[in-house]
């Protein structure tokens, strides 16, 4: 079959999501209130036959959908199976904290709108199908962030939106620049215009449709709601807005740059949006007490490490199979952090987890596994993403972003270490006591059973990481 061909089945898994999304949300407005998980067992399998689905087509050739603005290859397969993984893991923490809740419904159909928008982005050949996505990725997380109606929910909701609009009108106006400069959204076109097209105006135009994906993916310049946003959000919601966003914006950023010209110095502007995040990200990490304002600016470092090897995009083989194993470990262990928080609730300070490794060991060694996984410890999968990624910017002559790469890694091991310290940490007999009390508090079942499962999988996905490896390669 031709390339110019609509071939719809070929995105299958996307259009069961979309269609979740919309039975989710209709058949919720005809259950009572003490039914509404039947709308998070009918988005859970929705995720899951998108799983299956993409993971049956995943050793397939690569394939154009929807006349060749849509690409199905390894790299979208991957992006489909971790983000609908993802996505079911918090549905799982969703749970414990909005069950029977008045919006139950329309957060799950939220999620599997913004999912869907997320994997087009992640697939998308031509930049308005990038553009469509973007829009499809970022409304419904507008309505996720606010939908705990809390002032700093609402708060953050209103700086996502704003953001979100500016980053968005960017984006779209990077799109007409290169379009206006190339006559075409293409990119198998825009590859062979570029080079001729004046460098000023494609300069602009990619520089504005990067930060538009930067926004997406919580990188700088488009990073200032990140950290609001995992505060004021329902603990479920900031596990996801932290995690499954990055996937598409991420992918969307290595398609866009593999085709750049090199009439303009693409791999140095995307390593120093690369050092800016990971540093940036690092250094307002340390000063927060809340954990899950703490994994919003930890979710900006990693963002940095991700545009490691979009930055050595085309210049280095380990670049894409490095992307991709870092965006599998990254989720997991990211999703295993939050699940601790959303466990214990009322815990919303660095110092209420004193002693939480005795009161509850297994919720302890979860968190510290999870932490340590985020840092990059061995055997962890992050560790074997970090190494990759460093090892493709070494290969492609860039030492100074592993060097970088490996200095961020240490200057995150102080704020991580601040969370865990705590949880093992006892002082006097009647100290320990109060905080042995304050740690029996119930724990949420299902966020504390999928806690300690993330982390386990975070260490087994590392042990594991060479077959991971020849999947992606």
């Amino acid at each position: 079959m031709g390339a110019m061909e609509m071939r719809p089945l070929l995105l299958l898994p996307e259009i069961i999501l979309f269609l979740g999304g919309l039975i989710v949300l209709i058949g919720g407005s005809f259950l009572a209130p003490d039914r509404q998980w039947v709308t998070r067992v009918v988005a859970a399998m929705a995720l899951l036959a998108a799983a299956t689905v993409a993971a049956v087509s995943f050793a397939g050739p690569a394939e154009m959908a929807m006349e060749g603005t849509f690409t199905v290859d390894v790299t979208t397969g991957v992006a489909r199976i971790v983000a609908a993984l993802g996505t079911i893991i918090v549905l799982a923490l969703a749970s414990d904290e909005i069950d029977g809740s008045p919006r139950e419904s329309e957060t799950y159909a939220l999620m599997l709108f913004a999912t869907t928008g997320t994997l087009i982005v992640a697939g998308a050949d031509d930049l308005l199908v990038v553009a469509v996505g973007f829009l499809l990725a970022s409304i419904p997380l507008y309505g996720l962030i606010g939908i705990a109606r809390t002032p700093q929910a609402a708060e953050a909701a209103m700086k996502t939106y704003l953001m979100g609009a500016l980053f968005g009108i960017l984006l779209l106006s990077g799109v007409t620049i290169l379009y206006g400069v190339t006559a075409t959204t293409s990119y198998p076109d825009l590859t062979d215009r570029l080079a001729d097209a004046p460098a000023r105006a494609v300069g602009a135009g990619v520089v504005a449709v990067l930060a538009g994906l930067m926004f997406k993916a919580g990188g700088v310049p488009g990073h200032f709601w990140v950290p609001d946003a995992a505060q004021g959000a329902g603990g479920a919601v900031a596990a996801y807005l932290t995690t499954i966003p990055k996937i598409g914006a991420v992918i969307a950023a290595y398609r866009l740059v593999a085709i750049l010209p090199e009439t303009f110095a693409w791999p140095l502007l995307v390593g120093l949006l690369a050092l800016a995040s990971m540093t940036l990200g690092n250094l307002a990490a340390y000063w927060q007490s809340d954990p899950r304002r703490l994994l919003g600016w930890s979710t900006v470092s990693q963002v940095g490490y991700l545009l490691v090897p979009v930055a050595v995009a085309g210049r280095s083989d380990l670049a894409l199979p490095s992307l991709l194993l870092y965006l599998t470990g990254y989720t997991i262990t990211n999703m295993s952090a939050f699940a601790v928080t959303t466990s214990l609730p009322e815990c919303r300070n660095l110092n209420a987890y004193r002693g939480m490794g005795r009161g509850r060991p297994a919720l302890g060694v979860s968190l510290a596994v999870s932490l340590l996984g985020l840092i990059g410890t061995p055997p962890t999968i992050i560790f074997v993403g970090k190494v990759t990624i460093a090892a493709a910017a070494w290969e492609a002559g860039d030492a100074w972003l592993a060097i970088a790469v490996f200095l961020n890694t240490l200057l995150s091991l102080f704020y991580y270490l601040r969370w865990i310290a705590p949880v093992y940490r006892f002082g006097s007999a009647s100290e320990d006591t109060d905080a042995a009390e304050r740690v029996t508090w119930p724990a949420k079942p299902v966020s504390a059973s999928t806690a300690a499962t993330t982390a386990v999988l975070t260490v087994l996905l590392g042990v594991g990481s060479g077959v991971i490896w020849q999947l992606v390669t």
